[in-house]
């Protein structure tokens, strides 16, 4: 599959509406029947999905818009007093309206006045603002940009196997000429696989990499049930195209880590995404990335044709001596295509609604062919795991932990922000620690903690009876391991939610009812938690999450 061909494919809905939208600044009548004729895509199916996704508008829009966020860490920096001042500045001229999470968590609140995001301002500075909008005299200059800060932390971050610039796609290299040497020989027999993929999947076993946006499927398991499926639509020759997609959209409430990685480290994702098309015998790559990340956007299609020239990827790739495209997808915008089967619904040129699983995405997914789908953060990784070995990235982890991760953290703490941190790191040494957030603000007493954005619900100071009477076999050896790390009683009945460690698999092991997700917000002594609570159910209503 070419690009060509995806530019005549179904595909191109979401970016065509996009390209209307944004010379007329609303979805202009004339112009959707224009493309309905062109495309023979019917009106009322190009309604359908512009009235799907927020970022449409099918009227046309104010001079100025001004858009204002209203969830979880905006909401505790005042939000709802911005919002309903900036309302008395409503005319016909100006629009201000409430809107979902953009994913600027750690400088909150977020407003964004036209094309651009003020981060942090007072009331007072955003009416000179949209005042100076009104009378044309606004520029880029005062806006606020990701890129124009520094990251937290500054240094320390290990992800990155070429931090002495290099970036020379060393993984890549090093694997295509171990396919293209398989080239001649006859193709791998069912069940086996060449000694190049026995290798890669070796690595991705002793890294024990999962999927970091949630669910933590092994990435090995993913890998090898594309390259299945890829390997039975051949047997059978029928079409064996199949994708990689990187899912960027991350739309939840207090979750940025993404917004980093795509900015600063665009190679590594590019790099993943051309090891995974070679491993799976995938044909194309997409970046999927929310609309509101423009630097974003922008960082990742340059390093896209950095890597054209490389040779590593494109229409043909001399490097890999075949042809894989890799493109960015801008998302129209709704949390709801976080997940995974809603976003390839909405690549696919539909509504945005998740679909009935079986089948799944690795056998059915885009164009109903095999597709690999994973965050972000889960194919930054594997340039340095195949660089540096999967056994080097597990001992990079903590308290019997495997490797390290990303979090962003924001709410109530003295340094919001992404880190990178081993596994197994505790809660105490997260929210407390010098390299980390370093305190709460104004040197308060914690409250609560949400391990999950607004998803995963509240953990008070103290869990009581952590796994529920009577526990059982897993929930018992975690609180004996954890106990005996920690130094506490194992028959305790309670356990100080700053012991726990950041992994996966031990919040659901003794907090079923919660998990650990990419952000985590931080609640101090003087917060109301029903009001956190109704902020977060407002949150899924506006986004149709029932």
């Amino acid at each position: 599959m070419t690009l060509s061909s995806l530019s005549t494919g179904r595909y191109s809905i979401l970016p065509e509406l996009r390209r209307i939208q944004e010379k007329h600044g609303y979805l202009d009548r004339d112009e959707l029947k224009r493309f309905s004729k062109s495309s023979g895509i019917p009106l009322y199916r190009l309604q359908a999905v512009a009235s799907f996704f927020p970022h449409f508008r099918l009227t046309p829009a104010p001079a100025v818009t001004v858009k204002v966020c209203r969830d979880t860490a905006c909401h505790l920096a005042g939000a709802a007093s911005t919002l309903e001042d900036l309302r008395l500045l409503a005319s016909d001229g100006v629009g201000v309206e409430g809107v979902s999470c953009p994913g600027r968590c750690d400088r909150p609140p977020a407003v964004c006045i036209g094309e651009f995001h003020y981060l942090g301002r007072t009331t007072d500075e955003l009416k000179r603002i949209v005042s100076a909008c009104v009378e044309g005299n606004a520029s880029a200059e005062g806006a606020d940009h990701d890129a124009g800060r520094p990251r937290y932390p500054s240094s320390g971050w290990m992800i990155d196997p070429y931090a002495d610039g290099s970036r020379d796609y060393a993984a890549v290299k090093k694997f295509a000429a171990a396919k293209n040497e398989d080239l001649p020989r006859e193709r791998e027999e069912p069940g086996k696989t060449l000694p190049w993929i026995d290798a890669i999947f070796t690595e991705l076993d002793d890294a024990s990499l999962r999927g970091m946006g949630g669910a933590g499927q092994p990435a090995r398991d993913k890998w090898r049930d594309v390259r299945d499926a890829v390997a039975e639509a051949r047997r059978r020759q029928t079409d064996d195209r199949a994708f990689i997609v990187v899912n960027g959209d991350e739309s939840e409430p207090a979750t940025f880590k993404d917004r980093e990685l795509l900015l600063h480290f665009p190679h590594l994702v590019v790099e993943g995404v051309i090891l995974a098309g070679l491993v799976t015998d995938a044909s194309e790559g997409f970046i999927f990335i929310r609309h509101e990340y423009h630097e974003q956007i922008a960082a990742c299609e340059a390093e896209i044709r950095r890597a054209e020239s490389m040779g590593v990827c494109g229409a043909y790739a001399s490097v890999l001596g075949d042809s894989f495209p890799v493109s960015v997808f801008v998302s129209p915008g709704g949390y709801i295509c976080g997940e995974q089967s809603a976003l390839i619904e909405a690549m696919s040129g539909r509504r945005g609604e998740p679909r009935n699983l079986p089948p799944k995405l690795e056998t059915n997914g885009l164009d109903d062919r095999p597709t690999l789908l994973s965050n972000v953060e889960t194919f930054a990784w594997v340039p340095y795991i195949l660089i540096n070995s999967g056994k080097k990235y597990a001992s990079l982890g903590v308290n019997g932990r495997k490797g390290r991760r990303f979090f962003s953290m924001c709410g109530d703490v003295d340094r919001p922000g992404v880190y990178e941190v081993p596994m197994g790191l505790t809660l105490r040494e997260m929210i407390y620690g010098d390299e980390y957030c370093q305190g709460i603000a104004g040197g308060r007493k914690l409250k609560a903690v949400a391990p999950s954005g607004p998803s995963g619900g509240f953990l008070p100071t103290r869990l009581t009876d952590p796994g529920g009477h009577p526990r059982d076999g897993r929930t018992e050896k975690a609180w004996q391991d954890l106990a005996r790390r920690r130094g506490f009683d194992p028959g305790a009945r309670d356990l100080d939610i700053l012991d726990l460690e950041l992994e996966l698999d031990l919040f659901r092991a003794l907090s079923p009812t919660h998990m650990l997700g990419a952000g985590l917000v931080v609640y101090d002594e003087t917060r109301d938690m029903a009001e956190q609570a109704v902020n977060a159910l407002e949150f899924y209503r506006n986004e149709s999450c029932g």
